[in-house]
């Protein structure tokens, strides 16, 4: 599996793996009928580094790294990842978690933040904790599951 830049050319895979994510209400904010042209923009921001895995020309996963805050808190990174549901349990999540923490000390940051871990997305959760990051908050009933109504969410943190 190859961790690179996404690239324009990466949009139609990328459009793919988050309407999936997005539909499923589960894991991130976006309402099931966010646009192409907002996730364009949003993973394609300027100041945002957009990465996607691949394998075999098929992109796999994506992630997002940028400063958490403007200024005097753009030293800490924030991050965002989606992987496709094909290609869940085959450690893209695990690479990309990875590659990120060594992309962000290459970029300078002296930490990495998740502002918004769904407590009851497991899988995510216990992989945080395995790369070396800490809940170091919660946010009570902060995001509505599709399912299961209004659950924690948690701020999790790593120093590099």
């Amino acid at each position: 599996m190859d961790i690179r830049w996404a690239e324009p050319r990466d949009q139609d895979a990328m459009w793919e793996i988050f309407h999936e994510v997005v539909v499923a209400g589960d894991t991130w904010v976006f309402d099931a009928n966010t646009s192409r042209s907002f996730m364009i923009d949003y993973w394609f921001h300027p100041g945002t580094i957009s990465y996607v895995a691949e394998k075999d020309g098929r992109v796999l996963g994506m992630y997002l790294l940028r400063p958490n805050q403007p200024g005097h808190g753009s030293h800490v990174a924030n991050a965002g990842y989606m992987v496709a549901s094909s290609a869940r349990g085959f450690g893209v999540g695990e690479a990309m978690g990875e590659h990120s923490i060594q992309e962000a000390r290459r970029l300078g940051y002296k930490a990495i933040q998740f502002n918004y871990v769904v407590s009851t997305n497991e899988a995510a959760v216990r992989l945080w904790k395995k790369i070396g990051f800490e809940i170091v908050g919660t946010l009570p009933g902060a995001f509505k599951h599709f399912k299961l109504g209004y659950v924690d969410v948690y701020v999790m943190f790593q120093e590099l």
